[in-house]
């Protein structure tokens, strides 16, 4: 499910980058007063993934998309980002994304959750992620994020130059496939607005280390994939973490206790996630028994990711033992 066919070649970003950036300087300080992070606003601890809601005739539902925006901000969770993979952001039309990131921004301003809006296309559509990074600018997002297209190192690092010099907007990188530690690096170090890689490339517990001492500990480095090995991503040194939103709340108390060195306490709250999450349909109908989503909401069938429609309905007795286990188990470390 890559963003750019294989069609995307080097010239193809080196014409539209030519077109967005003549003339930039691509130096540590020629972006500086304009990248920094928004007052208030950490890029730091948890930076869950929101998921893309819709209603029965299959259109956006802007309600609850703007209820994971106000869920983060009631619970302490320090940013968001929409739409990428876990999103569904490759079944999504630009009105869809453009409507969608307008609402989500609106819903967020004034609060402590930093916004982060995913700019990725497909096919070679650069200026349509430069059309979306502008957009995002425009309408109050805190950073943008995107996957990489693909091709050779070459034109992945001139296609992030080319995204990195369209705003003053910090830069997510997420990185997929085998995308080796020295191009992130270069990244870092030539292009200003670069703050955060969030690494799904390879083993990112193997990778984090090197990441850390080549950009001086300075470069945030984000850990995905589930957020699964919470304990070790912590111990090596990720800085972030982009879990599914239904219990952003829970992860980010966990992140607290170990930053503040309660180690057996931060442990025992992953610990209530895990074991939330082996009770039958909890992964499933958390964001409705939490609020966020109405008992109506939709998927929308994502490749690659399984589809969104196929599943047999949940009975009331299966949505009862959900609830009962937020209840029994989790409210009292219940934020959102």
């Amino acid at each position: 499910m890559a963003p750019y066919t294989s069609e995307m070649d080097r010239r193809t970003l080196l014409k539209t980058l030519g077109t967005v950036a003549t003339g930039a300087a691509f130096s540590k300080f020629s972006l500086a007063a304009g990248a920094k992070e928004a007052a208030g606003k950490q890029f730091r601890g948890l930076f869950p993934i929101a998921s893309t809601p819709f209603t029965s005739d299959n259109k956006l539902d802007f309600d609850c998309l703007n209820n994971e925006v106000k869920f983060c901000n009631r619970g302490g969770v320090p940013g968001l980002i929409w739409p990428q993979i876990a999103s569904g952001w490759s079944t999504l039309s630009s009105s869809e994304r453009f409507a969608g990131a307008e609402s989500m921004l609106t819903a967020g301003k004034g609060g402590k959750t930093a916004i982060v809006i995913g700019v990725q296309t497909q096919g070679k559509d650069l200026p349509g992620a430069i059309a979306y990074a502008k957009h995002a600018e425009k309408n109050g997002a805190d950073a943008i994020c995107s996957l990489p297209p693909d091709g050779d190192s070459a034109a992945v690092l001139e296609y992030y130059k080319a995204i990195g010099s369209a705003t003053d907007l910090p830069l997510f990188v997420q990185t997929i496939g085998d995308m080796p530690v020295d191009l992130i690096v270069e990244m870092y170090k030539s292009i200003p607005t670069v703050r955060v890689v969030k690494d799904e490339a390879g083993d990112p517990l193997v990778r984090v280390t090197e990441l850390r001492a080549k950009t001086d500990g300075k470069l945030a480095i984000f850990a995905g994939k589930g957020v699964r090995q919470l304990m070790d991503e912590m111990r090596l040194g990720f800085t972030g973490f982009c879990p599914v939103v239904g219990m952003a709340d829970l992860f980010q108390q966990s992140w607290d206790l170990y930053e503040a060195g309660k180690l057996r306490e931060s442990f025992d709250m992953f610990g209530r996630i895990q074991a939330f999450s082996t009770i039958t349909n909890a992964d499933r109908y958390v964001m409705v028994a939490r609020g966020i989503f109405k008992e109506d909401t939709k998927s929308r069938p994502t490749p690659g990711m399984g589809s969104g429609g196929s599943q047999a309905p949940l009975t009331e007795a299966d949505k009862k033992a959900v609830r009962d286990a937020l209840n029994t188990y989790l409210k009292p470390y219940l934020r959102g």
